[in-house]
C-alpha cells in the first residue's frame, strides 16, 4: 500500500488526508483543445495552478488529478509536478486518466461520477479523509481550516461555504444551516432567499465517501449538490459547513472568465498574485523579458514575458509571446499566447485564443448594437467577443459585438466587410 508522508503544519497532521482535483469541464470555443482547468489565466498561470498551489501551501502533498475532457494540454502542463514540488517518491501528484468504464457508459458527467470512477485510487491510498477540489476556481485558501473544523466537529462531510451577492446566488447551491454550522438543507433556486453558497469543496471521511458513491452512483447519480448531499441530509449524516472569507471566483462561463481575468488588472486586485507568503506556482515558459517600444503605452494591464508591445494596451491581459504592432489599441481584452495584432488594429472587450493573427486596420468590438449570441451554452450578451485559436482575420474588417469567430475570415466574406453583432462564424 502507498505510504503517505507525515506532514504537521499549523497543528494539523496531514498524513490522514489526500486531495482529489476534478479537472474537466468545457468553456465554449476556449475548450476546443483543452479542459477548463487548463485555461491560461492572468498572463502566465493556468486555472488549476490556484488549487494545486493551495494544496502545497496548506501542506497537502498527496494529490490526485482526475482528468476528463481534452486532457492533453493539462497533462503537458502538469508533467510530473515539478513546479509544485510534487515530483517525489512519497506523495506527489497522480494523473488519473479518463475512461468510459463499463460498456455503454459515457465519459464523466458530474463531479460525483468522476470521483466514483476513480474509487479504486481512493481505496488504494486508504486515507482517513479526502478533500474534493474543483480545478477551475480562482482563489487562495488554506485548507487546514476546513480540515481542522471537520475533525473538531467529528463530521462525516464538511462543505466550504462563501457569501456572494444575491444576484449571483442563483447560479450556485445555497446552504441552510443551524447555529452550530450544521447543514440542514441545500437548494438550487432561481430566486434564492439566502446568499451563502457551496464553493464545490468537500471534505469526506473516506468510508462515508466510498459507501455513498457505491450506493448512489451505481444507481445513476452524477452530482453531489443536486443528488447526493440532499439524500445524505435526509439520512441524518453529520454534515457541516466551513465559512470562507476571501476572494473566490468560479469560472463557470466565458463571462466569468473574462471578468475574473480583468479583475487582476486593478490597481489593488482582491487576489494578490504577488504574495510571497502564499505563492501561486506554475510551469513557466522560457521566454525573454517583455519589451515596450518607443511609441507604446500600457496602463492597468498584465503583460507577460515574451510579449512585444509597440501600441497601446489598456485594462487587458497579454500572455507570453504576443506581438502588438504600432498604432494598435487593445482594451478590456485577454490576448492569449503567441497572437499577433497588426498595425492600426483595434481590439476591445475580446478574448483571443492562442496563435491568432489580426491583420492591419481591423476593428473588433465596436458599435452600440448588443444583439445577443445564443449559439452556444455560454450566451454572449455583454458585448464580449470570442475568437478561437489558430485562425487569421483579414485586414480592414469590422467585427461588432457578441461574436464568435471559429474560422479564418477573408476580405469579402461579409457584406461591407462588417460582421454584425451576435454573429457566429464557423
Amino acid at each position: 500500500m502507498y505510504k503517505i508522508s507525515k506532514i504537521l503544519i499549523g497543528g494539523i497532521l496531514m498524513d490522514k488526508t489526500i486531495a482529489l482535483i476534478t479537472a474537466g469541464g468545457k468553456l465554449d470555443l476556449l475548450s476546443e483543445t483543452r479542459s477548463k482547468a487548463a485555461l491560461p489565466f492572468a498572463g502566465k498561470f493556468r486555472l488549476i495552478d490556484f488549487t494545486l498551489s493551495n494544496c502545497i501551501n496548506s501542506g497537502l502533498e498527496n494529490i490526485g488529478v482526475i482528468t476528463q475532457y481534452m486532457p492533453y494540454s493539462l497533462r503537458e502542463h502538469l508533467g510530473i509536478g515539478k513546479p509544485w514540488d510534487l515530483d517525489r517518491a512519497n506523495g506527489g501528484i497522480t494523473i488519473l486518466q479518463p475512461y468510459r468504464g463499463n460498456p455503454g457508459e459515457d465519459w464523466y458527467i458530474g463531479d460525483a461520477q468522476a470521483v466514483y470512477r476513480n474509487i479504486n485510487y481512493i481505496e488504494q491510498k486508504a486515507p482517513e479523509e479526502i478533500i474534493l477540489l474543483p480545478g477551475h476556481l480562482v482563489y487562495k485558501m488554506d485548507y487546514q481550516k476546513i480540515l481542522k473544523e471537520h475533525r473538531n466537529n467529528e463530521a462525516d462531510i464538511t462543505i466550504a461555504a462563501n457569501n456572494i451577492p444575491y444576484a449571483d446566488a442563483s447560479h450556485f447551491s445555497t446552504l441552510d444551516f443551524d447555529q452550530n454550522n450544521k447543514l440542514t438543507a441545500i437548494k438550487q433556486e432561481e430566486e434564492p432567499a439566502k446568499n451563502v453558497v457551496s464553493m464545490g469543496i468537500f471534505v469526506f471521511n473516506k468510508n462515508i465517501l466510498v459507501d455513498t458513491l457505491r450506493k448512489y452512483c451505481s444507481q445513476g447519480a452524477v452530482d453531489f449538490h443536486s443528488e447526493i448531499i440532499p439524500d445524505l441530509i435526509s439520512e441524518n449524516k453529520n454534515i457541516y459547513i466551513s465559512r470562507f472569507e476571501g476572494y473566490w471566483r468560479d469560472i463557470r462561463n466565458v463571462k466569468s472568465y473574462w471578468e475574473a481575468s480583468i479583475e487582476t488588472t486593478e490597481n489593488l486586485p482582491e487576489i494578490n498574485l504577488y504574495d510571497q507568503n502564499w505563492p501561486v506556482y506554475t510551469r513557466s515558459e522560457e521566454m525573454p523579458p517583455v519589451k515596450f517600444g518607443a511609441k507604446s503605452c500600457s496602463t492597468k494591464s498584465l503583460v507577460a514575458n515574451g510579449a512585444v508591445v509597440n501600441g497601446r494596451v489598456e485594462d487587458s491581459v497579454i500572455a507570453p509571446g504576443v506581438l502588438i504592432e504600432e498604432g494598435v489599441l487593445v482594451k478590456n481584452s485577454i490576448i492569449l499566447n503567441n497572437c499577433t495584432i497588426r498595425k492600426n488594429a483595434m481590439v476591445n472587450k475580446t478574448i483571443i485564443d492562442k496563435n491568432v493573427e489580426i491583420k492591419e486596420n481591423t476593428q473588433i468590438g465596436s458599435g452600440s448594437d448588443f444583439t445577443i449570441n445564443s449559439d452556444s451554452e455560454s450566451r454572449l450578451e455583454n458585448g464580449l467577443n470570442l475568437i478561437a485559436k489558430d485562425i487569421i482575420i483579414a485586414a480592414d474588417l469590422k467585427i461588432n459585438r457578441n461574436c464568435r469567430i471559429k474560422k479564418d475570415i477573408n476580405l469579402g466574406d461579409f457584406e461591407n466587410n462588417e460582421i454584425p453583432s451576435g454573429t457566429t462564424v464557423e
